[in-house]
């Protein structure tokens, strides 16, 4: 055992569950219900956590689509049941929890109703990490006396950290930036689960020198290094890491708490989380899982993903980039896409690979290699080129930069300020569309976040539209029946074959 973790004082390390946000959204297509969640939230409370992540990311886009259950009242109702454990959520800056760049009025009014709901943590990342796209959404947060974390995307230049952009001292400069900002927390969010075990013991080490607020760890399983530099990690100083209750765990989700609850025990750094409750949990999880089985990625025999280790691409990008390819016929040209996506990636700015540039990025690659280099161009490039994201890691490539605005319809010279600077105010205009379909702010923010969804989902709301049955849960009887028709046929299979 580690000298460190053996003697000397005590730190534990502290924990958020991910297990109702990002567990779900990597595992099963973020289409666990809210009625699944309520059975165990009072003891989930009873951990220990430092914090639960129950919102943000796809889940406010996937519950009113194809759930059909309000994204605000999870968060109500959720604190009905959990009162003394904080809630999480992950706001994509500008973005919010959309896909784009938000008007200011609109992340203002986001922000304040989340925070009115039940947010008490809010993970703030960028996709370039360009923090001007924080400065509307901070300033919110703070005024509402909730918890900054800042954060920023990790990603590589190269297979371990250094190289052209991402490096040591690229990392520990954005670290200073948003202490700077007024950040509670530091986050590094590792989307593709890419870190590798040394990489991050080092930047801790080198932190821990110049950072003062604590420091908080989120990576993915994907490559199957996670557990490995949660350990170095925590031998190096880091604060607070992100678990999954084991169910939800592994693959491209989060390392599940229980090993590494149980790895910790009787040193320094112990949990002091109640193993016994974990597995409790557990159990009444595995008994849920099968109604969501229809979304668990089964065309692999392994657990994780070697390839990423080389390529980068995170799960969520390789799901969309498998999705387009199947539509035009062209599934067979994958490694071209693969071997592309490095070169487009450069030109366009070396941005991290995490939404929405991970799509931006990966969709003109498909196009590049299925109808020539940049012959067709997405609005979503263009609107990066002129600047509508923010600033690019490095500057995009002049002559295809030129290339891309060639046409475009707000002019061919980029702008260099704050992104949503450039956007007309957009709260009055989704009111006066709705109209009184929207009965309150909680109303109006679904549809101007999500105009074309949003409308539909209200309509079922308020009984105006019934909802279809795609939306309404598969029941545990419907699988158990599921199962019996498929023993039955099994079985007149082998008959058949006797």
């Amino acid at each position: 055992m580690n000298d460190f973790l053996e003697q000397g004082p005590k730190n534990p390390i502290k924990i958020q569950d991910t297990t109702f946000r990002d567990g779900h959204q990597s595992l099963l297509a973020t289409r666990m219900r809210t009625e699944d969640m309520l059975p165990i939230a009072e003891r989930m409370d009873s951990v220990g956590f430092w914090a639960m992540e129950v919102w943000g990311g796809a889940t406010f886009d996937t519950m009113h689509r194809f759930l059909g259950e309000d994204p605000f009242e999870r968060i109500m109702l959720l604190k009905k049941y959990i009162k003394k454990t904080p809630f999480s959520m992950l706001l994509r800056g500008q973005n919010l929890v959309g896909y784009r760049n938000y008007a200011d009025d609109v992340a203002r009014l986001f922000v304040d109703k989340s925070c009115e709901a039940g947010i008490d943590v809010f993970r703030v990342f960028d996709a370039l990490n360009d923090f001007r796209n924080f400065e509307t959404v901070v300033e919110r947060i703070k005024a509402n006396g909730k918890h900054f974390q800042g954060t920023i995307s990790y990603s590589l230049t190269e297979r371990r950290m250094g190289g052209e952009v991402y490096t040591l001292e690229y990392y520990i400069e954005k670290s200073k930036e948003l202490q700077a900002m007024g950040a509670d927390t530091l986050c590094f969010k590792d989307m593709a689960g890419i870190m590798a075990p040394f990489d991050i013991a080092k930047l801790i080490t080198e932190l821990k020198k110049v950072i003062t607020i604590p420091i908080h760890l989120h990576t993915h399983y994907t490559s199957g290094m996670a557990s490995m530099v949660y350990l170095e990690a925590i031998k190096a100083g880091v604060d607070i890491v992100d678990t999954c209750l084991a169910p939800f765990a592994l693959r491209t989700s989060q390392p599940a708490v229980e090993p590494i609850v149980a790895t910790l025990f009787g040193t320094t750094r112990d949990t002091g989380f109640n193993l016994k409750l974990l597995l409790e949990m557990d159990e009444f999880l595995e008994t849920v899982a099968p109604k969501y089985r229809d979304h668990l990625s089964t065309h692999r025999m392994s657990v994780i993903d070697t390839s990423v280790l080389m390529h980068q691409v995170p799960g969520g990008m390789i799901s969309n980039l498998v999705s387009q390819l199947k539509e035009a016929n062209a599934l067979d040209r994958i490694q071209e896409v693969y071997e592309e996506i490095p070169v487009t990636r450069k030109e366009l700015g070396m941005p991290p690979l995490v939404t929405p540039t991970s799509q931006i990025v990966g969709v003109q690659s498909v196009l590049n290699v299925l109808f020539g280099r940049y012959k067709m161009v997405t609005n979503e490039v263009k609107d990066l080129a002129y600047g509508l994201y923010g600033k690019t890691p490095i500057p995009i490539d002049p002559e295809i930069q030129k290339k891309i605005l060639k046409s475009y319809k707000r002019g061919q010279t980029p702008v260099t300020g704050r992104a949503a600077d450039y956007l007309e105010p957009e709260l009055a205009k989704a009111k006066a569309k709705i109209g009184d379909l929207a009965k309150d702010d909680f109303d109006l923010l679904i549809y101007a976040i999500y105009p074309t969804t949003g409308e539909k989902f209200l309509k079922w709301k308020y009984g105006i539209e019934e909802r279809p049955q795609a939306v309404k849960p598969k029941t545990l009887e419907d699988i158990r029946k599921e199962d019996e028709a498929m023993a039955a046929a099994i079985e007149q299979v082998c008959k058949a074959s006797l």
